[in-house]
């Protein structure tokens, strides 16, 4: 096949793609990051004297740290920045930021959405610091045409701001061709803000009552499900 040809075949596959650009959330959706995520929170909560099991701490995955540890354990926010958030990051730094899987199928996933042309972006709360690296470590970084996160000082903590932040910069305004991704009402309450369809999947830490709950336009179960539907003609 001439490049050209290739070209062409790319063009019109763009066209006839009922979703074109796919922002998708990382924690939940892409990697199960339940080891290094509650470990890390552990490792906070210690520094309080609480002591939690890791199974109790699978709420953390998905929402903003500093709603969590406020909702949840009742922490100040001046005890959060100054105590809670530095144990965190000093066990997720050295450790806890790799204590994680990619589900299976979505390097197949992300390999089939670029080949096919379309447009990719992360949109996650964590903050760009451990997400960068993250995708790097595990060979994901190529798939995406950019990344959008939080930082570390709580700028993007919102999802909404996430997912806005990616459409300024891939200079894309809200269209039905373009979708987010995730497992949790953040995902799903953050598309809506900016007046985008979402996908929420059952395979993270959401379930289906919370997605539908939050407003998802379309529920997929697993990955192979999310790579059909991501890929359906228009």
């Amino acid at each position: 096949m001439k490049a050209l040809d290739i070209i062409i075949l790319v063009s019109y596959n763009k066209i006839m793609k009922k979703y074109q650009t796919i922002l998708f959330d990382l924690d939940g959706t892409l990697t199960d990051p339940k080891i290094g995520i509650t470990k890390s929170i552990q490792h906070a909560l210690n520094g309080f004297d609480i002591h939690a099991e890791l199974k109790e701490l699978e709420i953390f995955i998905g929402p903003p740290l500093r709603v969590s540890f406020s909702k949840n354990f009742g922490i100040s926010m001046n005890d959060i920045e100054n105590i809670a958030l530095p144990r965190y990051r000093d066990y997720y730094s050295n450790k806890g930021m790799f204590e994680c899987e990619i589900y299976g199928g979505v390097c197949e996933m992300l390999e089939k959405l670029k080949s096919e042309g379309m447009t990719t972006s992360l949109a996650t709360s964590k903050p760009l610091f451990f997400a960068k690296p993250i995708l790097q470590h595990f060979g994901l970084l190529k798939y995406f045409d950019f990344v959008s996160g939080s930082e570390l000082d709580g700028t993007r903590d919102d999802k909404a701001d996430v997912i806005s932040y990616a459409l300024e910069n891939l200079k894309l305004t809200p269209a039905p061709n373009i979708i987010m991704v995730g497992d949790r009402e953040f995902d799903i309450i953050g598309a809506k803000k900016n007046n985008l369809q979402s996908i929420g999947v059952l395979y993270g830490y959401g379930d289906r009552k919370e997605l539908e709950t939050a407003g998802a336009s379309i529920i997929a179960k697993t990955v192979s499900e999310l790579t059909n539907i991501l890929t359906q003609k228009d």
